[in-house]
């Protein structure tokens, strides 16, 4: 199995609708109507599938929640053959923006990603855009508190069409002087704009950034500077972003320069995991195991860890 590198993860949105329903049972709360006659996740539209993802995070209510949560995700990626993942964390699911909440919940799930062999990971904690602006300032406090070697990233999640990413210069300011490396999901459903406003961020990544494609300057920008999409390919076309894998721009954009990784985003909301993703990348463009291990490789260059955490993983990708 190839090994594997993701960076754009959502814990919450990566559980498994049995684990959530099995959790509501537990809590004697009723979340049928988030489910269709197969068990899976059912929504219609993007705001559909955030009232869904909301729902079923709602069940998700104490430490040990999120770290049994934690260890059921690890252990589906490390099947998969992902050997490091960075995995967005939110206050705002995990002690609603408390600080001493928020220590509490991190420490569960650290102590449960600890336990699981064979994968690394590494927490990007992320505001949640159409929650504001000054709640997210509530969230980079979180996060500046507990940087380290676990914390290691800051981004933001959340409705890209509500607001500006620049409205939220100060949360971002706050995470960089912490020393946390800085994503930003942006050019998914707010277009060419929308990342070159996350840019103004000054991001090392940008989260998605598919649509950059339809800007030629835009494109050129990213290819010259760096900039490493976290390109979700399935969920673009699950979110009808794009028709089909064949019609996705990753691969004009990787044609271009810009540098590209692969990740599955809220996999089992789209129906998706790793392995999924890069079978049907194979299918679409022809890419093959030298390719796919360069795109684990620029993965590694851009993950948010030490030196020598990076150092390991580049030599198991060899």
């Amino acid at each position: 199995m190839i090994p594997k590198v993701e960076l754009h993860l959502h814990l919450e949105g990566a559980a498994p609708p049995e684990f959530i329903r099995r959790l509501a049972d537990e809590k004697h709360v009723d979340l049928s109507r988030i489910f269709d006659t197969d068990g899976a996740y059912a929504y219609d539209d993007f705001t559909g599938f955030l009232r869904c993802y909301e729902a079923a995070t709602s069940v998700l209510q104490t430490p040990e929640d999120f770290a049994r949560l934690t260890a059921e995700v690890l252990e589906r990626q490390r099947d998969h053959g992902v050997i490091y993942t960075e995995i967005f964390l939110s206050p705002d699911f995990c002690g609603g923006r408390d600080l001493s909440a928020w220590r509490d919940y991190l420490a569960a799930i650290r102590e449960a990603a600890r336990r699981v062999d064979g994968i690394s990971m590494r927490g990007i904690v992320t505001c949640i855009r159409h929650e504001g602006p000054e709640k997210a300032r509530e969230t980079a406090i979180c996060a500046a508190e507990t940087a380290g070697d676990f914390v290691t990233g800051w981004g933001m999640g959340g409705d890209e069409r509500m607001g500006k990413a620049t409205d939220f210069a100060w949360a971002f300011d706050c995470a960089r002087e912490a020393g946390l490396g800085i994503t930003c999901h942006a050019g998914e459903f707010g277009g060419p704009d929308s990342v070159r406003d996350a840019l103004r961020l000054r991001p090392s990544r940008i989260g998605h950034g598919v649509r950059s494609i339809e800007d030629d300057a835009l494109v050129d920008r990213l290819a010259e500077d760096g900039i490493v999409l976290e390109v979700c390919p399935g969920s673009n076309v699950a979110l009808g972003l794009y028709p089909d894998i064949r019609r996705h721009p990753v691969e004009r954009l990787r044609a271009r320069g810009v540098p590209v990784t692969i990740s599955t985003d809220d996999p089992p909301f789209f129906h998706t995991d790793m392995s999924a993703e890069y079978d049907a990348l194979s299918d679409a463009f022809d890419w093959d195991e030298s390719l796919f291990a360069e795109i684990a490789r620029t993965a590694a260059r851009a993950a948010f860890c030490d030196a020598d955490t990076r150092k390991t993983l580049l030599e198991r990708l060899q």
